[in-house]
């Protein structure tokens, strides 16, 4: 998955030095990336999933939001066990995890039980990032205090900038199904 991602962002004009600024509370984006493999053939089948369509940009974060955000987080984190579709024997394949999944379908089930707690899909875009040279995929749920990152490598939420990931790209906002880079 690393290789694939890696060669798409590159395709894309991403590089391995873009990084957090450490102080930034909300990314910058800088045009267009290529979506990660596995994205299209996962949106045909689950399409609200992958909608980032809405008005809500940022969704206020109060203390009882911030409290769901950690919830969620830490119930999925506890419940799916980490597995990665190469030990399975198969190709990427994004999905909505039920009892095992990796690092997107964590993902993709914390968008959906903060979309079934009435979060905006807008304010919810899944995430490309690497650490170490491995790729990986976390939610960045947008707010009015920045961007937050929910991720099955830490049962913390936290701002991307206090992350040690080099962000690459995630969702558009403004364009359903396209993917945006992340600047520095």
């Amino acid at each position: 998955m690393a290789a694939l991602i890696a060669a798409a962002l590159a395709m894309a004009g991403c590089s391995e030095t873009m990084q957090t600024s450490g102080s930034a509370a909300m990314m910058v984006t800088k045009g267009y990336a290529f979506a990660p493999p596995a994205f299209r053939p996962f949106c045909a089948r689950q399409p609200r999933l992958c909608s980032t369509g809405g008005q809500v940009k940022q969704v206020e974060l109060t203390a009882a939001r911030r409290a769901e955000l950690q919830a969620v987080n830490s119930s999925v984190n506890a419940r799916i066990k980490e597995r990665s579709d190469a030990s399975a024997g198969s190709a990427d394949d994004w999905r909505v995890p039920t009892k095992e999944g990796d690092c997107e379908d964590f993902a993709i089930l914390k968008k959906s039980e903060l979309m079934k707690r009435g979060w905006p899909a807008s304010a919810l875009l899944l995430t490309v990032v690497t650490l170490g040279g491995q790729g990986h995929t976390v939610l960045t749920v947008r707010t009015d205090k920045g961007d937050l990152i929910l991720d099955n490598r830490s049962g913390a939420v936290r701002n991307w900038s206090q992350t040690s990931y080099h962000y690459f790209a995630r969702q558009s906002q403004s364009q359903n199904g396209k993917w945006t880079q992340i600047a520095s």
